[in-house]
């Protein structure tokens, strides 16, 4: 392994001053690109997509948990397998409290195509509490191109989908897959995909998890 340069702490400061520069740079890159992912057009959604969870069966209105905005990690577990996606678990691992997303009226859930008997055990067994429903037994995986076709093949990828909701009208506002998510998993992260940004709680940015009122 190659290591860094040893240099004094002067010589450190000026390399680390340059290097500042460019990274804010990047960083108001980063803001000019939020902002246009923030007034990308969207497309409606069927809310009645059906999926299965702990509580039997949901709509995609359902995943909403009455919240404006929702955000959907794709996992990639297909039916077959006897686990989920090993580069999958290590996303939803990164993934905070959800206190965070939802003060901001925003609903996170993980989906895949497995059959919930089988996402279950694994559930358990990664000590997840996050919600995460089957979509064995419907078209979204593959509307949303979480799950591809090719020679006859259904082809699983990793992504995250947003949705918005006007009342019943559910609206795709927003999706990423594969290495796009790198980076991601952080509550300002997800947020930053949504349709509202980082929206504040009043004028309150964050809170301790627990003192949240919503």
């Amino acid at each position: 392994m190659s290591l860094p340069e040893i240099v004094s702490r002067e010589q450190w400061r000026a390399a680390r001053e340059e290097l500042l520069r460019k990274e804010e740079a990047v960083r108001r890159a980063r803001e000019v690109l939020g902002a246009e992912r923030r007034r990308l057009p969207m497309v409606e959604a069927d809310p009645e997509y059906v999926f299965e969870g702990g509580d039997g069966k949901a709509t995609l209105l359902d995943l909403f948990e009455g919240r404006t905005q929702l955000v959907v990690h794709h996992f990639m577990f297909a039916p077959e397998w006897e686990a989920g996606c090993a580069c999958c678990a290590a996303f939803l691992d990164q993934v905070g409290h959800l206190a965070h997303l939802r003060a901001r009226n925003t609903s996170f859930a993980a989906v895949s195509r497995a059959p919930f008997t089988r996402i279950l055990p694994f559930k358990a067994r990664m000590g997840w509490a996050v919600p995460w429903y089957s979509s064995s037994h419907s078209d979204f995986n593959r509307d949303f191109e979480a799950t591809l076709e090719s020679g006859g093949d259904q082809l699983e990828r990793p992504g995250v989908s947003c949705f918005l909701r006007d009342h019943d009208r559910v609206f795709h506002t927003y999706s990423v897959y594969d290495d796009g998510l790198d980076g991601l998993g952080t509550t300002s992260a997800l947020l930053d995909l949504t349709a509202l940004g980082r929206s504040p709680v009043g004028s309150d940015r964050l809170r301790l998890h627990d003192e949240y009122d919503y």
